[in-house]
């Protein structure tokens, strides 16, 4: 062991504090790239701070910004169908706001806002939003192209950090600000002019980029906009702050907003709506922070569409709440055919791993994984069995599974899934779940030892239709294929008589070796006569342990027999299926002595 070098200094940890050196060696060296380029986002100074203490108890109001924020940025933007398709999917799933394009940016997206306006796609209570920017010719196409709609908000926005103020626009602060107060104004101007009674009218307003805005500014900017609107009860205005970029922790994000819910002089007629991108990786997190933090709406996309790293995952945040027994009002219940749908219009696949929906996160490869979660079924079981009641009706707790696979319409089949890394308690999984077969803990052990041999032979995933036909190659005789009977026994048939001594005699008819004959063997019960009946063919064979269980209620249910035997110095165990339960116990030893003899 070498000791720590009490003259080097000491590193700091993550928040700028020195740690102890503990070895010298193991210390990270730095990394060359060029960090004196980028700075620190901004803290905010807010000492009592309230959201760290609260929780999200009911649903925010969503809006999807599918057909606008994830259209734009696909490699190739939905075609007027696959946009008709993602709208009515975004309706069958509870959605209330959706926004569904920027119409003064072309034809393409003026046109479908008619078509679903015209031809009574939208449900009454569905409110349509359409983005624009802060110019006149802008905003009156836009307002055109909302007309005769039920519900429609108009969504204005324009840049107010500093990088765009200096860069792009090269105005003062209150150049800016008058962009926002005229775009308003004009707003309102055209929807008087061109919207009839039909239409219940909504503004939302968005200070771009909110994240890389001075927070006083955003707040002048955003009561400015106010004064214009001047939203009362009855007369909301949606004030939305846009991380377009994402700069921060979620926890800095958060601060934000409780600052400018603090500071808002009309909180209660504002809808403070949350828009995060995930260029850090952090987008739920800082839209369920924001929450926290007095946030009413998000913004997002399913499974995270949009420019760059994408907008907020709309499918992870509500699921997120539904795992936490909150009611998220948007149904998830068939999560392949959203996820299905969501690719065809996008024309982009989702990852494999992506919580919720991937194809492989229900899955489990690793057997320690699977031995838990088998036990947590098993349990689960046990547990309603108790309580009289279903599975459905108690709460859910099974290991690594944070919800129920069947809530979202998966089925069971891929919950466990065999590979080189995979143990006993996946392989069991299957048998139970796909046969009805509960294979007791020394039998897993040994035929996990069998398949294991096969993935290291092999490679690769082996099938749960490959997992049974190695166990009937293994423990059964093949009942659909004479050729493939193996062994040195098959049984045809047994019956078994009661002296008056209360031992058993079984007279067995068997083919032995292909010759048929009968087997006679007497002991204190069917088992026990017919090891001795064995003997008679040269089969020294002694029960190690024994056990049984029906395969499903009814009177044409079958039993499934497990005996563990020592077979001539080796022990093995077998299996026999059959209604009656001492033929499948004869049937579990021949299966024993057949695999001794193989």
């Amino acid at each position: 062991m070498t000791a720590a070098n009490p003259a080097q200094s000491p590193a700091e940890n993550a928040v700028g504090r020195p740690t102890p050196i503990t070895n010298a060696t193991q210390l990270q060296k730095p990394s060359g790239m060029p960090i004196h380029k980028y700075g620190r986002y901004e803290a905010v100074e807010i000492p009592d701070r309230t959201w760290p203490d609260n929780r999200i108890t009911v649903a925010p109001r969503w809006l999807s910004t599918d057909l606008r924020d994830g259209n734009q940025a696909l490699i190739d933007p939905m075609s007027p169908a696959r946009k008709r398709e993602m709208f009515d999917l975004l309706v069958r799933m509870g959605y209330k706001e959706i926004e569904v394009g920027f119409p003064s940016s072309g034809e393409t997206d003026f046109a479908f806002v008619r078509s679903i306006i015209e031809e009574g796609a939208i449900p009454e209570d569905v409110t349509i939003s359409v983005l624009t920017q802060a110019r006149e010719d802008l905003i009156e196409r836009t307002v055109e192209s909302i007309v005769g709609a039920r519900r429609a908000t108009v969504h204005l926005y324009n840049a107010t950090a500093p990088t765009f103020r200096r860069v792009v626009f090269r105005g003062s602060k209150d150049d800016i600000k008058q962009i926002a107060v005229d775009g308003t104004r004009l707003v309102m101007e055209y929807a008087e002019k061109l919207l009839g009674p039909e239409t219940v009218f909504g503004y939302q307003y968005s200070p771009e980029i909110f994240t890389d805005t001075e927070l006083d500014f955003a707040l002048e900017v955003c009561e400015a906009v106010c004064d214009v609107w001047q939203p009362e009860e009855g007369r909301e205005i949606i004030l939305n702050l846009p991380a377009t970029v994402e700069r921060s922790t979620p926890s800095t994000h958060a601060d934000r907003f409780e600052w400018m819910s603090r500071n808002l002089s009309r909180r209660e007629f504002v809808c403070l709506s949350v828009h995060p991108h995930n260029d850090r990786g952090t987008a739920v997190a800082a839209a369920e922070l924001a929450i926290m933090a007095g946030a009413d709406r998000i913004e997002g996309c399913l499974f995270g569409q949009g420019e760059r790293t994408g907008n907020v995952d709309l499918v992870t945040l509500g699921m997120n709440l539904f795992s936490q027994g909150v009611d998220p009002q948007i149904d998830f219940s068939q999560i392949d055919e959203i996820r299905r749908t969501s690719e065809y219009c996008n024309q982009m696949e989702v990852h494999p791993r992506h919580p919720y929906a991937g194809d492989l996160v229900y899955t489990a490869f690793s057997g320690s994984h699977q031995d838990a979660i088998k036990k947590g079924f098993d349990a689960m079981e046990a547990d309603a069995a108790a309580q009289g009641k279903t599975v459905d009706d108690i709460e859910w707790a099974v290991p690594y599974l944070p919800i129920d696979p069947k809530d979202v319409g998966r089925s069971y089949e891929a919950v466990i899934r065999v590979n080189s890394q995979s143990g006993k308690g996946g392989i069991a999984y299957v048998l139970k779940n796909d046969h009805k077969l509960d294979l007791p803990r020394r039998m897993q052990i040994e035929f996990s030892r069998i398949i294991q041999a096969k993935t290291d032979a092999e490679g690769g995933e082996v099938t749960p239709t490959q997992i049974w036909s190695t166990f009937q190659d293994e423990y059964l005789p093949n009942p659909e294929n004479a050729a493939a009977q193996w062994g040195r026994v098959q049984i045809r048939s047994g019956q078994t008589t009661t002296g008056s001594d209360g031992r058993d005699t079984i007279t067995v008819e068997a083919t032995v070796d292909g010759a048929d004959t009968v087997l006679t063997g007497t002991g204190n019960g069917p088992i026990s006569a017919f090891f001795e009946a064995l003997q008679a063919i040269g089969i020294d064979a002694r029960l190690l342990d024994y056990t049984e269980h029906t395969m499903s209620e009814g009177a044409s249910s079958q039993a499934a027999s497990y005996i563990e035997c020592a077979i001539d110095g080796k022990v093995l165990w077998g299996i026999g299926i059959d209604a009656n339960t001492t033929r499948a116990s004869l049937k579990a030893v021949v299966s024993a002595v057949n695999r001794a003899t193989r």
